[in-house]
């Protein structure tokens, strides 16, 4: 069994406990995510969630897939309206039900996938655990969003040690993709899970070091927050220029946010 696959079922069902406690004109409030609603937040996890479960089925359904949102993006027809039209124009309590069914059904299906099993996906083929850990990430770092619009502070658990595994392995990642040479010796990463157990990745690593909240560092190389927003200790040249443009997830490099722009915002309930 592949426990990144519950990890991924706990970290959705946490999300979900919030959503299905909204009233329905909270779904398309604006969060502080490039204005992005609850709605679409939800749309977008959801398409990707069933992309996911389509690549576990074998490399054509999902080419079939991405191929057709391809065709679309060519037409310029928008990727938030490819989501819609996939939700079938759901929205709210029902958007959040389908969501919730489906998400149950991805990690039913991955659980009992081969974890090494090379899947299909929009950039290099990955493995299914891969496959499955980004899809916790994606949830984790979209939902923060929400719980920052509702004013809801997060209690995460150490399921989170996959995030966070995943920023400190696209640590090259972050240079690489922006043309930028990758320095050669990665910094050391120091930090406190959310059970208070010690996480250490390169301890013997004399270039710098980031220590501090596990779930900062999460926060940071998902780009839901500036570094200068948190509380990480950061020393050494490398250290600090990966911090200021770490990048866990796949796609064109994003610039992280501003600081003060992705925040916690008043309780809205």
């Amino acid at each position: 069994m592949i426990q990144e696959a519950q990890d991924f079922r706990n970290e959705s069902s946490a999300l979900f406990e919030l959503v299905c406690e909204l009233d329905e004109e909270d779904f398309s409030r604006p969060t502080l995510f490039k204005d992005w609603t609850t709605d679409q937040v939800l749309r977008h996890l959801h398409m990707w969630n069933r992309a996911a479960l389509l690549s576990l089925a074998g490399a054509e359904p999902f080419q079939d897939f991405y191929s057709s949102l391809m065709s679309q993006m060519q037409r310029g027809i928008p990727m938030s309206d490819m989501e819609r039209e996939f939700c079938s124009r759901q929205a709210g309590k029902r958007l959040a039900e389908t969501w919730h069914h489906a998400y149950q059904e991805t990690a039913d299906a991955f659980a009992e996938a081969d974890p090494k099993a090379r899947l299909k996906w929009a950039g290099p083929d990955m493995s299914a655990r891969s496959s499955i850990t980004a899809r916790q990430m994606e949830t984790w770092a979209h939902g923060q969003a929400v719980y920052d619009l509702f004013g809801v502070k997060r209690v995460d658990g150490d399921r989170i040690r996959n995030i966070v595994f995943l920023g400190v392995n696209t640590f090259g990642w972050t240079f690489v993709n922006r043309g930028q040479e990758v320095p050669e010796t990665e910094p050391r990463v120091c930090l406190t899970a959310p059970s208070g157990a010690t996480w250490d990745w390169h301890t013997e690593s004399g270039t710098g070091l980031i220590q501090g909240s596990a779930t900062e560092f999460c926060q940071v190389v998902t780009q839901t927050r500036n570094i200068l927003d948190t509380s990480l200790e950061v020393t050494g040249e490398v250290a600090t220029r990966w911090m200021s443009q770490a990048q866990c997830f796949a796609g064109p490099p994003e610039t992280p946010p501003a600081p003060g722009t992705r925040r916690e915002q008043n309780r809205l309930h």
